[in-house]
């Protein structure tokens, strides 16, 4: 199993990487903060892999509904307190319904 995820976390800092390097090129990562720690720091929750620090977890962006994958990382770790796909963040009644 760590041989797989080594591979996806490299992954994860080269796309971190190359979107800092480009500058105005949105993160390719969905991006949410939870309400409580996540209950593991790796798990997939819809689909997509979710690498979680603390309250901090993140997953490569698709090109998925973020209300849906919200919704799905919802069910799997509880409560999003955020949540962004890029640089676009959910807004309140979006959140709203990610947590409903």
């Amino acid at each position: 199993m760590a041989a797989i995820i080594r591979p996806f976390a490299a992954a994860l800092l080269l796309v971190g990487a190359a979107a800092t390097a480009q500058g105005t090129a949105a993160p390719a990562l969905f991006v949410a903060e939870l309400v409580a720690p996540a209950p593991e720091a790796r798990f997939i929750a819809g689909g997509l892999m979710w690498r979680c620090e603390g309250t901090r977890c993140l997953a490569p962006r698709t090109n998925a509904r973020p209300l849906r994958v919200c919704s799905d990382l919802r069910r799997e770790a509880g409560a999003v307190a955020s949540f962004a796909s890029g640089e676009q963040a959910l807004a309140e009644d979006q959140l709203a319904r990610c947590n409903g």
